[in-house]
């Protein structure tokens, strides 16, 4: 009997240990488990749905605002305002028709349909750098037959005794099928800085890309008038944003349809005669440099 009674004055002791052993656990230092900085998700209670961990969303604290940027007076420094984006260039308003000798000075940079502006156009002055395919990226390094020997176009340019007074570019129907209208845009706006540096007094003119025939439209073929619209407003934009004149040569010879004139092209996409001397009549009356068309008197 005295055996149960000392059993059973333990067990009645037992209640007061418990409490006793809960109220040091609060007054010791609980211990510290090292999960690293870069593991704060192991911090978030987790539920277990389906049999994995589910961590929930946390919402995201403000930001903060970073410290004012002072300057070398230690006073506040003003924001900097972002630059805005050049606007696309506006055409070249009609102009007085000029005479040829106005071409003499000028140089004329562009693909297979320059070239059949300088056979078929009439115009005997001006000088041409020109070649079949050409882009705004291989006048840079691809050697063609030139005045001044097989070399890209760029350098025979460059080459020239003297520099011409405007240069006209006529380039973009060969870089239709590019993935990327950025990396015309680019190329482009690289060709203008090389044309600038080596040929620092002369004006750059941008002319745009002449629309195809509607013939030419039926053959569903990346050289269409909806990406050639769509590279005239990049040529637009490269213009704007570098200050260069922009001749818009496609409205010379652009018919109701929005289409090259079925008369004045031969497979839909080159110019014929009659095609090249409106195209050469344009450049006539949107001359850069000289005196604006006076308006029409009312009756």
């Amino acid at each position: 009997m005295s055996g149960k009674r000392e059993q059973n004055k333990r067990w009645g002791r037992l209640p007061g240990l418990l409490a006793l052993l809960a109220a040091t656990a609060l007054l010791l230092p609980s211990a510290a488990i090292s999960r690293g900085v870069d593991s704060p998700l192991e911090e978030i209670p987790a539920a277990v749905i389906g049999g994995a961990r589910v961590i929930p969303d946390l919402e995201e604290a403000p930001p903060e605002e970073p410290p004012a940027a002072l300057d070398e007076a230690g006073e506040p420094d003003e924001p900097s305002v972002p630059e805005e984006p050049a606007a696309p260039a506006e055409p070249v308003e009609e102009t007085l028709p000029v005479e040829d000798t106005y071409f003499e000075t000028a140089a004329f940079l562009g693909d297979s349909r320059t070239d059949g502006f300088r056979l078929y156009s009439g115009l005997t002055a001006g000088t041409y750098y020109v070649a079949t395919g050409a882009t705004v990226e291989s006048v840079f390094s691809k050697a063609v037959d030139t005045e001044a020997g097989n070399m890209p176009l760029l350098d025979a340019m460059a080459q020239a005794e003297t520099d011409p007074e405007r240069i006209y570019v006529m380039l973009g129907v060969n870089e239709l099928g590019w993935p990327r209208t950025e990396d015309f845009h680019d190329q482009y706006a690289k060709l203008i800085d090389r044309l600038r540096q080596d040929h620092p007094e002369s004006e750059v003119i941008l002319q745009s890309l002449m629309p195809v025939s509607k013939l030419q439209e039926e053959k569903k073929s990346y050289v269409n008038n909806e990406r050639i619209a769509l590279y005239n407003q990049v040529i637009r934009q490269v213009a704007g944003e570098k200050d260069c004149p922009l001749v818009d040569v496609a409205a010379a010879v652009t018919d109701e349809e929005g289409c090259l004139r079925a008369d004045w092209t031969y497979d839909g996409v080159h110019l014929n005669t009659a095609g090249c001397q409106a195209w050469l009549a344009y450049l006539r009356t949107h001359a850069v440099g000289w005196e604006a068309q006076p308006p029409e008197e009312g009756p």
